[in-house]
Formats: structure tokens, C-alpha cells, sequence
């Protein structure tokens, strides 16, 4: 579900005071996108699993950046209706949820 190899490797690049903002960053940005999915904006669905696939996956959600981009290619090929919202914004919150949860762990 978390890439934690990939979290940690992120941490050591930044630091620890940058890789927090960046978290914040993260969750806002994506948050602010989710929160139009929810609201059953599809007007730019495929841009928007773009973005949200990008930054899942530089934040190790792979789960989550994989039904992304599985949605983003079913949009691109004309079934922006047929992709599984429900599905991604479930994965989602499990993936926040844990990453919150375990985030403290992360040496």
C-alpha cells in the first residue's frame, strides 16, 4: 500500500523539516482535488488522475498512484464515466489513514 523504501528515501533527500512541509504540501494539494472528484466533477478527470498519480507516487501511495493511472488510461480512452471513483477515493483515505498512522515510525 506505502512505499515506505521510497517515503524514506524522500525524507533523507529533503530532510526532516522539508519532507514535513512537504507531507502538508502533499495532502493540501491533493486533498483540494480529491474533494472535486467527490463533488462528481469528471470535467477534467483525466488531468486530475494525472496529478494525483504523480504526487501518490513521489510519496510512495502505490496503490493509490496505480488505480490512478489505471483510471487516467480508461479517461484518456473516452470512458471518463466507466472509471471507478468510489474505488480510487477509497483507496485514498486507506492510504492516508495508514501513512498517517505509520508516518512516526519512519526512522
Amino acid at each position: 500500500m506505502i512505499d515506505w523504501p521510497r517515503v524514506k528515501e524522500l525524507k533523507d533527500e529533503i530532510g526532516p523539516d522539508d519532507f514535513s512541509e512537504v507531507v502538508e504540501l502533499f495532502l493540501e494539494e491533493v486533498e483540494e482535488v480529491v474533494g472535486k472528484l467527490r463533488s462528481g466533477d469528471r470535467s477534467q478527470l483525466e488531468q486530475d488522475l494525472h496529478f494525483l498519480k504523480g504526487s501518490a507516487l513521489n510519496l510512495g501511495f502505490e496503490d493509490f498512484s496505480q488505480l490512478c493511472q489505471i483510471g487516467e488510461r480508461q479517461s484518456a480512452e473516452g470512458d471518463a464515466q466507466g472509471v471507478d471513483l468510489a474505488e480510487i477515493l477509497d483507496k485514498f483515505e486507506t492510504s492516508k489513514q495508514r501513512f498517517l498512522a505509520d508516518l512516526p515510525n519512519l526512522k
